[in-house]
């Protein structure tokens, strides 16, 4: 077998597929690898130039084929998709992007160190709070609009709802209910701000050891 110069790796779950090309472009290896096989199968192959798609668990995977030897390439998915030839499986994929990779003037996407990928998480987490707090302030808006209590848009007008709703004759058991929310409210908000010290310490400290 002529040496492996490019891989197509299409990552999975449980069953990854691997597509080898020469240096002529040639197909020279098609396998299925078990999550636990893959460290192992590039661990014994020889250095060659590796190419994933830049999803899912894809920045772990470049940073341990790094460790072992090998450059790796990260594709944007909406540039593998022309090259697949086939009805779409994943060996297929593992084609297209072990040829995709190798076009002139393809571009890739930079392989995230465990630091950058912790501080999107962060990000990610807080968009995930952000959502929630804006579909419950939406809910108790609409909630006591139907006890006619309205105050200005804005998340930072919800506090002036509890006042409005002490001016009111409303029973208790909604008073309650609104209050249950009101109150997660203010969790939710707790956590935003604690993510966005979290942030802003991440960038304060990237600027310290930029030495900008």
């Amino acid at each position: 077998m002529k040496k492996v110069t490019a891989v197509g790796l299409d990552l999975a779950k449980s069953v990854f597929q691997v597509h080898g090309a020469d240096e002529d472009g040639r197909a020279v290896l098609r396998k299925a690898l078990k999550r636990g096989q893959v460290a192992e199968f590039f661990a014994q192959l020889p250095p060659c130039t590796v190419g994933m798609e830049a999803c899912g668990s894809a920045h772990h995977w470049a940073r341990k084929l790094r460790e072992l030897g090998h450059e790796v390439r990260l594709i944007a998915p909406q540039y593998v998709k022309p090259f697949v030839k086939r009805n779409k499986t994943d060996a297929a994929d593992a084609e297209a992007i072990c040829e995709a990779m190798g076009r002139p003037g393809m571009r890739f996407v930079p392989v995230k160190t465990t630091e950058q990928q912790s501080i999107l998480s962060v990000h990610r987490v807080r968009q995930g709070f952000v959502r929630a707090r804006t579909a419950m302030a939406n809910q108790v808006r609409g909630l006591l609009a139907e006890f006619g209590i309205v105050v200005a848009r804005g998340i930072e007008n919800i506090p002036r709802l509890r006042s409005a709703m002490m001016d009111q004759a409303l029973p208790g058991t909604f008073r309650q209910l609104v209050d249950i929310q009101l109150h997660h409210l203010g969790e939710i908000q707790d956590r935003i701000d604690e993510l966005d010290r979290q942030i802003a310490r991440w960038h304060r400290e990237s600027y310290r050891l930029s030495g900008s």
